[in-house]
C-alpha cells in the first residue's frame, strides 16, 4: 500500500553521468558518450529497486531539461521522485570520466557554483517518512555543505528519535524480493529480523562514508561531521580511505572496530581486491572475497553493492550472506559501461553466484 514504510529511502546526491563509450582513451579525444542517471544515493535507490524493493530518493536538481531526465530515469527504474525537487539557481550536475580498465576510471564533477543536491533545506523533509522507512541511506557528501548538512543531520536525528509506526519486519521479503519467504541465496532459511544491523525498533541506519576530497577543504574539516552522523547510524559502509577519515583508523579490523566503538552495529569496510570485511556488535566477523570478472567500469559497482547490502539485511540474512550477495551484484555492475542502468536483476545475481548464466536460468526472467 502506498501508506506503507518504503523499504529504502536515500539521501543526497543526484547528476547526469557522461561516460565515454571509448574504453582506454583520454577524455580530451573521446567523440561519443553516453547519458544516464548518476549519483551514489541514487544508484543505490535504483540497486534496490531492480531487487524489488520500494524505494525513494530524497535530493534536488536543476530547473533545467537535465533535471527532467533525471525524473524521467529515476520513474523508469520504479524509483519514487516525489522528494526531488528543483532549484532554480543552479544547474543539474554533470559528471565525467575516463575508463582504463581495470581499475583507473577518473571522474571529473562538475558541480559549481554549487550542486543543486547540498540545496536540501530541513523544513522540505517529510521527517515522518524518513523516520518510518525500513532502511534510510545517506552520504558523507551530504555533509560537506549547509544547508544538506543540517538537514542530513536532522534526517538521522528523526531516526533515533522514536520507535517505527509499522509496516513490515526487517525480517519480511517484499513482493518481488529475490527468496521469497526469507530464503537466503544458498537455499537455506533466513535469519528473521537483522538485529545486528538495526537499532531497537527494528530500523536500520546506513551512512556510506562517500569521502570526495573535493567537496571538503580538508579532512579535518570533515571528521567531526562524519562522527556526528556515525551517533546516529547503525550501519557504516566505506573503503579503507573512507574509514581513515571517519576513524583515523586504516587496517580494516582496526577500522571495523572503530566503527563499531563510534557507535554503529554494523561496519562494513571494502578491501578492494581483497574482499570485504563485516564485523557486527555482537561479535560476528565475515571476510568475504570478490567475485572475479572482467572489469570495463568500476565506478558503479560500490553503489550496487549498497543497494544488493541494503536488500539483505532487509531479509534478515547473516552478514556473510548478505556481503556475498552484495559483491556479485557489484561485480556484475563492473562488466558493464554504465551504472544506473547496469544495476542488476534478481535472475542475474543467482546466476552469478551459482555459476550459472542468467539466461539459462530462466527465459526473459526480469521483472
Amino acid at each position: 500500500m502506498a501508506t506503507d514504510p518504503y523499504d529504502l529511502i536515500t539521501m543526497g546526491r543526484i547528476g547526469v553521468d557522461l561516460y565515454p563509450l571509448q574504453t582506454g582513451v583520454p577524455l580530451a579525444r573521446v567523440e561519443t558518450f553516453g547519458k544516464f542517471l548518476g549519483g551514489s544515493p541514487a544508484n543505490v535507490a535504483v540497486a534496490a529497486a531492480r531487487l524489488g524493493r520500494r524505494t525513494a530518493l530524497i535530493t534536488r536538481t536543476g530547473a533545467d531539461p537535465f533535471g527532467a531526465y533525471l525524473h524521467q530515469e529515476l520513474r523508469a527504474f520504479g524509483v519514487d521522485d516525489r522528494w526531488v525537487t528543483p532549484v532554480e539557481a543552479y544547474p543539474t550536475p554533470l559528471t565525467f570520466c575516463e575508463i582504463f580498465p581495470p581499475d583507473d576510471f577518473p571522474l571529473y564533477f562538475y558541480r559549481q557554483p554549487k550542486a543543486p543536491d547540498l540545496e536540501i533545506h530541513r523544513h522540505e523533509l517529510d521527517l515522518a517518512a524518513v523516520a518510518d522507512a525500513r532502511v534510510f541511506w545517506m552520504t558523507g557528501t551530504g555533509l560537506s555543505a549547509e544547508p544538506s548538512r543540517s538537514s542530513t543531520l536532522a534526517a538521522l536525528a528523526a531516526r533515533s528519535g522514536g520507535a517505527s509506526r509499522g509496516g513490515a519486519s526487517p525480517g519480511e521479503v517484499a513482493p518481488g524480493g529475490v527468496f521469497p519467504g526469507g530464503a537466503s541465496p544458498d537455499g537455506t532459511r533466513a535469519a528473521g529480523p537483522t538485529g545486528y544491523a538495526a537499532a531497537p525498533d527494528g530500523r536500520i541506519t546506513v551512512f556510506d562514508l562517500d569521502w570526495r576530497p573535493m567537496f571538503w577543504s580538508g579532512a579535518d574539516e570533515a571528521r567531526p561531521h562524519y562522527a556526528a552522523a556515525l551517533r546516529h547510524a547503525t550501519v557504516a559502509v566505506g573503503n579503507v580511505d573512507e574509514c581513515e577519515i571517519a576513524t583515523g583508523e586504516r587496517e580494516p579490523c582496526a577500522a571495523a572496530r572503530a566503527l563499531l566503538d563510534a557507535g554503529v552495529r554494523l561496519a562494513v569496510v571494502k578491501q578492494g581486491p581483497k574482499g570485504v570485511l563485516a564485523m557486527t556488535a555482537d561479535g560476528r566477523t565475515a571476510d568475504v572475497p570478490p567475485v572475479p570478472v572482467e572489469v570495463v567500469n568500476g565506478l558503479g559497482a560500490g553503489d550496487a553493492f549498497g543497494g544488493a547490502l541494503c536488500h539483505g539485511l532487509l531479509a534478515g540474512w547473516e552478514p556473510a550472506t548478505a556481503v556475498r550477495y552484495a559483491n556479485a551484484a557489484g561485480a556484475i555492475v563492473a562488466s558493464r559501461l554504465a551504472c544506473s542502468s547496469a544495476m542488476p536483476f534478481p535472475d542475474e545475481v543467482a546466476g552469478l553466484l551459482d555459476g550459472t548464466p542468467a539466461a539459462a536460468r530462466a527465459e526473459g526472467g526480469r521483472p
